[in-house]
């Protein structure tokens, strides 16, 4: 389960639209922007999933909590909009490759940010996806809410703050062996 993950079925609306949106981040990431990244938990009551997007400069250091909300740079969705995304009206019935082009149009900013590689999360976020779509009691990740959750490692995000160390490797490969 994920961290006390929002249990649903898979022929709820808010659930389909939620999924949906897990799915436009993976397009996102399919067109080359695998550093936009999101934040998930439950809104205090408990009743809605709330999903935060931004990108990676913009996550805490562990990849579970967005750092700042400044305008442009964080996109805020919750399941009491349904698939009316970010409030879009013309959102409803889109689908998920559709979405993710109507965000880089109406987000560039988290876009630009979001460009380049990072396959360990782009990898993670398909497991996440698979689970929400294939599971037999489906599932949304939950990485926050007003009480005490339990996060297993294996269900939360890799950690943003890798990537240097992997940057040195993969500069180092890509300049060829030494001699």
């Amino acid at each position: 389960m994920l961290g006390q993950a929002v249990p649903a079925t898979s022929s709820d609306t808010a659930y389909q639209s939620a999924t949906r949106l897990l799915c436009m981040i993976h397009e996102l990431h399919r067109m080359g922007c695998q550093h936009v990244r999101f934040s998930s938990g439950l809104a205090p009551s408990g009743l809605y999933w709330r999903c935060s997007i931004t990108h990676a400069g913009n996550m805490s250091d562990d990849g579970l909590a967005v750092k700042e909300f400044t305008e442009g740079e964080v996109a805020s969705y919750s399941t009491s909009q349904y698939d009316r995304y970010f409030d879009w009206s013309d959102a409803p019935g889109r689908s998920a490759e559709d979405l993710a082009t109507m965000f880089a149009e109406r987000f560039p900013q988290i876009v630009q940010k979001g460009k380049g590689r990072d396959w360990a999360y782009a990898g993670w976020l398909t497991e996440i996806i698979g689970r929400a779509k294939h599971r037999a009691e489906p599932t949304l990740p939950v990485f926050f809410a007003d009480y005490p959750i339990k996060l297993e490692l294996t269900d939360i995000p890799p950690p943003v703050r890798i990537r240097p160390r992997w940057r040195r490797v993969y500069d180092a490969l890509a300049r060829g062996p030494r001699r």
